[in-house]
């Protein structure tokens, strides 16, 4: 899916362009316009920041907002593409390296950095979230309950965005049991693996419109999933069957 490249954006872009992580110009794109809506003094909340490539363009593009919360443990585990298990110098290095990005891009002073498991960390964020970026652990377990607690803590009218959807098995189980046929959430487009919901209350044909919207994501689904069993048995070259470079990470 393409997505026109917002004003203002390119230059916050290339200073991305050297930090380590998983997101495309298109969605670093689509985020940026999300946090360019928030309202003056709202609060923006982002769940796994890794080195900090999203975390800096959210921050640049909301010059208003009162609060901006970058929750990441920096535990050295799932810090991407099959890494999951947890490794003390890669957690140092993380922490250190995101410090230093967010330094360099001129916003570490606004953002406040709760180094937990999101799990763990509601009591030490107050208050509603304009903004929710969700990009924490695949998992099932844990990508549902980062949809679910802290979804529930988007008022109506504001915004959630989700990595991996359609894309990470764990991610899309996890919004097939708690968003297609949610009543609360509307489905309002992905670019690649980044979906965006907007909090509102949905009833009878716009509530199975809106799960029909979602449930047409699955042939793309299917074909990422297939693409990273392909890359994972090391063939990846007959992907390219499908228009992708296998080597690169679906997402």
């Amino acid at each position: 899916m393409t997505y026109d490249t917002p004003a203002g954006f390119d230059d916050t872009w290339a200073l991305t362009e050297s930090v380590d992580g998983w997101m495309t110009h298109a969605q670093g794109g689509r985020l940026w316009t999300a946090a360019g809506r928030v309202p003056a003094g709202g609060q923006i909340v982002e769940i796994g920041s890794f080195r900090g490539r999203s975390m800096i363009v959210l921050s640049r593009a909301a010059p208003g907002a009162g609060s901006i919360v970058a929750i990441d443990p920096h535990a050295g585990n799932d810090r991407g593409p099959q890494a999951i298990d947890g490794y003390a110098d890669a957690a140092a290095l993380d922490h250190e390296v995101f410090n230093r990005n967010l330094e360099r891009a001129g916003v570490r002073e606004r953002v406040t950095h709760v180094r937990a498991f999101s799990s763990d960390a509601h009591d030490q964020v107050d208050g509603p979230i304009d903004l929710l970026y969700i990009d924490g652990a695949h998992r099932y377990g844990p990508a549902r309950d980062d949809i679910r607690s802290w979804g529930d803590r988007v008022p109506t009218g504001g915004t959630m965005l989700i990595h991996d959807s359609f894309s990470s098995i764990g991610v899309t189980l996890a919004i097939g049991r708690e968003l297609v046929t949610s009543g609360r959430w509307r489905y309002e487009g992905r670019s690649g693996s980044l979906t965006q919901y907007h909090r509102e209350p949905l009833r009878g044909g716009a509530r199975v419109r809106n799960a029909l919207e979602q449930l047409k994501q699955l042939p793309w689904f299917a074909r990422n999933v297939l693409i990273k069993v392909l890359i994972t048995v090391r063939l990846g070259r007959v992907t390219r069957l499908f228009g992708h470079d296998p080597s690169v990470w679906p997402y």
